[in-house]
């Protein structure tokens, strides 16, 4: 800040001859102001550009979002102080002493001393009633907070420093966690939508660029904009380097510091309020922000660009491979992705079971998808995540590390986490990008759909408590993600449909009884195979019971031809399947092969069975109904026509037919559903395969 600062005080000196009215503004107000005009740092534009541009986690978006807080701060600071000097503005040193503005400057500290060794402390009493568990918060004391910032704001209205002054050191009282979020929550939509809308279109109103007129309007303006910018973007480069940043980080650096906003325009407005700006001041201090906001994004744009934005090479890899690799350095990788708390039990669970307790080491990525949207608490949260600032979002991400923390001293277990913000539409690049970065063997999904047991009594039935199932729907533009992940994801991909895994007393580090079923449906194609590999890995958990059961259906015995499927029960309905491009017969031993190789190495520890059955639907349904298993892992499926036409009501096409049909919440299907998808060269694209009548493209 120190440049710029000193950099807006030599432009005052110019401008106070060339201006008109400038000149009859109190000296040290208006150096002051220009100083902090210049020198300010606009934290929440700042942290929407680096999240659009997928910066905010990198290095260098981390030291600008902490030296943009800082700079916050201090320009508030700075705020407090131009304001005690301003006084009444114009001819402000006629009419008052000196000693007023240093009285005013005394009570303001004051204040803040009053608050933050009182206040601070009533605050935290506070923040301590609302829940840990669920993070509810009594109305008692959101209402209670409110009228606080509106009576602090009074407050230093009286002493004579503006009331957004108050508010702000009020809210830094505020302890952060699980309060403060609520408390975000509950106000940013009124806040966001309604009043700084209004408060930017007050600004706009009280902007006449007309009165920049002439060229010596417009050289004052582009004099204004060049020194703005080489103070800023100047002083920050230059203590980069002296920090031993690299020059292309420290370039970047510098332009995003450059960026003004909301700050600024409470400075200009206060300003002008004073009196301290006139029309013409205000109007070329308004451009001058509007400018060096603008530029930001195309300059970061074209000396930095982000690693994420490259097109990545895709190096396939499967579950298959890893038998073929070296034994020593045979390394599952396996990249988890998650919404939030919900999602940690289930994937803690699972992730245990195909943890091999053999010599081979897993490294687990844990990803923490967080959507961008217009409400800024978005970007918050995950600042909180990445910090460990004691959120109550980081409990739920600490229990994952946790819960492998044994193993991960032994050696078996790696942990990682990360956090993307992106919008729904491009989260699936920064999965795929850090699949393929990290190269991993297996990307895991959670459905966008989960169901929890929920305990009712029924009065009819001796009051006997039974269980239902409560659908919870995260919305349909997390289907997108999947989808688009499953398009374009360089690994093998597992969509999980949880219904409670993980979520029951079992215990898989107990491995004397068995604790969890797992039941593998094989029907062929290269995703059943894959799926019978993780069937493979899984075996070798003791805690953990695999039973494989083997499809073949009917028309198969009989020599009918697989490719034909009947009018009636297609109903002119049109599939997008992506369907297996290689010869059939060469599928055919290759699952033969596969399901050999499997019985041969667990022959008698592992249950196989075939079933040849008419009707598929009914046999998966039964499975899914018996509440005999845990979890089904299932194929999303290279399968027939004749298959498919059985199969007629389609729902979440991302899953396969099968899939499907355990993940419809109108079968009563109990077990949680694992569907898995191999990427390979042959499969990358899909094909669509539409049936209708008896004709088959």
């Amino acid at each position: 800040m120190s440049l710029p600062f000193v950099s807006g005080i030599g432009l005052a000196l110019i401008l106070r001859k060339t201006v008109d009215g400038t000149d009859r503004v109190g000296f040290a107000q208006f150096l002051v102001f220009m100083g902090v005009a210049i020198s300010i740092t606009a934290f929440p534009v700042l942290a929407r550009i680096l999240t659009e541009l997928k910066l905010l986690t990198t290095r260098v978006g981390c030291t600008a979002m902490a030296a943009a807080a800082f700079n916050d701060v201090a320009a508030w600071i700075l705020l407090a102080l131009a304001i005690a000097l301003a006084g009444d503005g114009v001819n402000s040193h006629v009419h008052k002493s000196p000693l007023v503005s240093l009285w005013v400057l005394l009570s303001g500290v004051a204040f803040v001393a009053f608050m933050m060794i009182l206040v601070k402390p009533a605050m935290r009493f506070v923040a301590g009633k609302c829940s840990p568990v669920t993070g509810a918060v009594d109305e008692t004391y959101v209402c209670l907070t409110l009228l606080l910032v509106m009576v602090f704001g009074f407050v230093t209205d009286m002493i004579g420093i503006h009331s957004v002054f108050g508010a702000f050191v009020f809210g830094i009282t505020v302890p952060k966690g699980a309060f403060a979020e609520r408390l975000i929550e509950r106000v940013e939509d009124f806040v966001v939508g309604l009043l700084l809308p209004l408060y930017f279109a007050s600004s706009g109103l009280k902007t006449n660029v007309a009165t920049i007129s002439g060229a010596k309007g417009w050289g004052i303006l582009a004099l204004v904009i060049a020194t703005a910018c080489a103070g800023k973007i100047g002083g920050t480069f230059l203590t980069a380097v002296a920090c031993k940043i690299p020059i292309r980080e420290a370039m970047t650096l510098a332009v995003l510091m450059n960026t003004k906003g909301l700050v600024e325009l409470i400075v200009l407005n206060i300003g002008k309020e004073k009196k301290v700006l006139n029309d013409e001041m205000f109007a070329i201090l308004v451009l001058m922000a509007l400018f060096t906001t603008f530029i930001t994004t195309p300059i970061v744009l074209s000396i930095y660009k982000n690693t994420n934005d490259i097109s990545f090479h895709q190096t396939l890899r499967k579950l298959g491979d890893l038998d073929t690799n070296d034994k020593a350095t045979n390394e599952f990788r396996v990249l988890a992705c998650v919404h939030g708390p919900n999602n940690a039990p289930s994937i803690i669970n699972l992730i245990e079971s195909i943890r091999s307790i053999q010599k081979s080491s897993l490294k687990l990525f844990i990803m923490h998808l967080v959507e961008l949207t217009e409400r800024s608490s978005s970007i918050i949260l995950a600042q909180n995540t990445d910090n460990k600032s004691g959120s109550s979002h980081v409990e739920w991400l600490e229990q994952l590390y946790r819960a492998f923390q044994a193993h991960s001293q032994l050696g078996q277990v790696s942990v990682q986490s990360k956090t993307t913000i992106s919008s729904l539409s491009t989260m699936h690049d920064d999965i795929c990008h850090v699949a393929d970065e990290k190269m991993v063997t297996m990307i895991i999904l959670p459905f966008h759909k989960r169901w929890k047991k929920v305990e009712m009594e029924n009065e009819e039935e001796n009051s006997e408590v039974s269980q239902h199932q409560m659908e919870e729907n995260i919305g349909h533009g997390w289907r997108g993600v999947n989808q688009s992940v499953l398009r374009n994801a360089p690994c093998t991909v597992a969509v999980l449909v949880d219904r409670g895994y993980g979520h029951g007393p079992q215990n898989l580090g107990l491995y004397t009884t068995v604790t969890q079923h797992v039941c593998v449906l094989f029907f062929g194609g290269p995703d059943d195979r894959e799926a019978l590999e993780l069937g493979d890995r899984i075996s070798n958990h003791p805690a953990v019971k695999v039973t494989v059961v083997r499809f073949i259906h009917k028309d198969v015995l009989e020599g009918n031809d697989m490719s034909h499927s009947s009018p009636s029960k297609t109903n002119g309905k049109s599939y997008n399947l992506a369907i297996s491009k290689v010869y059939p017969p060469k599928e055919k031993e290759l699952d033969d092969a596969t399901m050999a190789r499997f019985q041969r190495k667990w022959n008698g520890m592992v249950e196989c069975f075939e079933k040849v059955a008419s009707n598929i639907m009914e046999e998966v349904l039964a499975l899914g109904r018996s509440k005999d298993y845990d979890l089904i892992i299932v194929g999303k499926g290279q399968f027939s026509l004749s298959l498919v036409a059985d199969l007629v009501d389609r729902q979440h096409e991302e899953l396969g037919p099968i899939g499907d049909i355990l993940a419809s919440s109108t079968h009563d299907v109990v077990s949680s559903v694992l569907v898995i998808q191999q990427h390979n060269a042959v499969l990358n694209g899909e094909t669509p395969l539409s049936m209708r009548n008896d004709n088959v493209i």
